[in-house]
């Protein structure tokens, strides 16, 4: 009765504060950058372990840390626009004060797009640090087994540097196998071919387009940048232009360069680019009504690697730790497919989207899932695990009379239940 009164408790906490508010996205302005948003984490969620287990595991999945827009062209092509409209007096005050403010943007960003910032590395440094602290008796030991896979994307790569280098700052004897091949990426990046927004007989596409259109507004922010209406007219597309602004400002927090472009909206425009830009997310790779699991089922191979990996490093009785370092498009999937508290919402109504689905809260830059393997001292067989999204400790929908840490058993078949 007791283990069943507190399943039902962690299943009733799954519909408790599920649903995302707009005053909860406006409260960081950051937040409406979406996946732009820079890990709000400094500190781990860490409840002691039961009395009698020891940390033995980690398996990890992280998104690469922060990074530049993903292409030089999302900064030069706006200020090739606004250098013109002011060769030709047709800039506000405001317009020029932009332009101003993008080229000292381009001081740090030139030739940059894609790249992993600075930021990006102290993200993934700060984490390593605070798991090696939380758990000594897995980064401290001698002879810990430790392996890190990247994708083939530099900015992955990168982050799994600073994450390694980190760990080896706290106990410089610890030996990890690095890797970066194609021959991890059918679990650290797999995707369908019919994956999202790059299928053309998309269903979701039409209705995307409208919901787009509605809720991008851009003459009140054109008519404050651009003084002569009639080269507006010949030269500027006022939707593309909108959104050219929204990248540089959801962007700003990820880089060096002091400042700010999120005066330039109102809170509402942020807000509803916000939407859009989480809509795309939800639909591609989120648990959306429309698609059934499709999406989510892109995590099956990451989830059979996970299975794999803790069973043979349990068999090993060594302290261990599998790190794996990839992209938002494959920790959301994750996140929904593991069925963590409030990642699987459903629905197929596109202004509920964000009600349901926040792609900030799940991958932030930087963003992680961590697996935590404790041993029973005096029953090897007896193994726990708990979750955490973002360092966040989290719930599945798994009996347990130990929340947060769940018998492994019993998370080990819900999973394979789950991608067979």
């Amino acid at each position: 009765m007791k283990k069943l009164f507190i399943a039902a408790c962690a299943l009733l906490s799954l519909s408790v504060n599920a649903q995302t508010t707009k005053e909860e996205v406006l409260s960081d302005l950051g937040r409406t950058g979406g996946v732009y948003y820079a890990y709000p984490v400094t500190e781990s969620q860490n409840t002691p372990a039961p009395k009698g287990y020891q940390p033995v595991y980690v398996s990890h999945y992280g998104r690469h840390g922060s990074r530049y827009l993903i292409s030089d062209n999302d900064y030069t092509g706006v200020r090739t626009l606004l250098a013109d409209a002011r060769d030709k007096n047709a800039l506000t005050p405001l317009g020029l004060d932009l332009l101003a403010r993008i080229d000292t943007l381009l001081l740090e960003t030139a030739g940059r797009g894609g790249d992993l910032s600075p930021l990006g590395v102290r993200q993934h440094k700060a984490i390593a640090a605070r798991m090696a602290k939380a758990w000594p008796e897995i980064f401290s030991a001698k002879g810990a087994s430790l392996t890190a896979r990247s994708t083939l994307v530099p900015r992955c790569i990168l982050s799994m540097a600073a994450f390694c280098e980190s760990l080896k700052e706290q106990n410089p004897s610890l030996q990890i196998d690095r890797e970066s091949s194609n021959r991890y990426m059918p679990y650290l990046c797999y995707h369908t071919e019919d994956h999202g927004q790059n299928t053309t007989d998309s269903k979701w596409k039409e209705q995307y387009r409208k919901f787009k259109d509605s809720h991008t507004n851009p003459d009140r922010l054109v008519a404050s940048v651009f003084s002569d209406p009639e080269y507006v007219d010949v030269h500027v597309n006022p939707s593309d232009f909108m959104w050219s602004i929204y990248w540089l400002a959801a962007d700003m927090q990820d880089v060096e360069t002091p400042g700010t472009f999120y005066d330039l909206f109102t809170p509402d425009e942020l807000f509803d680019l916000w939407q859009c830009f989480n809509y795309v997310f939800y639909v591609n790779d989120g648990a959306f009504g429309g698609n059934g699991t499709k999406m989510t089922d892109n995590a099956h191979p990451l989830i059979a690697n996970i299975i794999e990996s803790a069973d043979r490093a349990l068999a090993s009785g060594q302290p261990s730790a599998d790190l794996r370092f990839g992209h938002d498009g494959n920790l959301i999937p994750l996140a929904a497919a593991l069925h963590l508290k409030d990642c699987d919402l459903v629905t197929s109504d596109p202004a509920q989207f964000y009600t349901k689905f926040a792609d900030w809260k799940i991958a932030p830059m930087a963003g992680n899932i961590q697996l935590i393997f404790f041993r029973n001292k005096k029953n090897p067989d007896d193994v726990l695990v708990k979750v955490m999204l973002n360092e966040r400790e989290t719930s599945m929908p798994v009996e347990t009379d130990l929340f947060p840490f769940y018998h492994w058993n019993d998370v080990r078949t819900f999973l394979l239940k789950e991608i067979n």
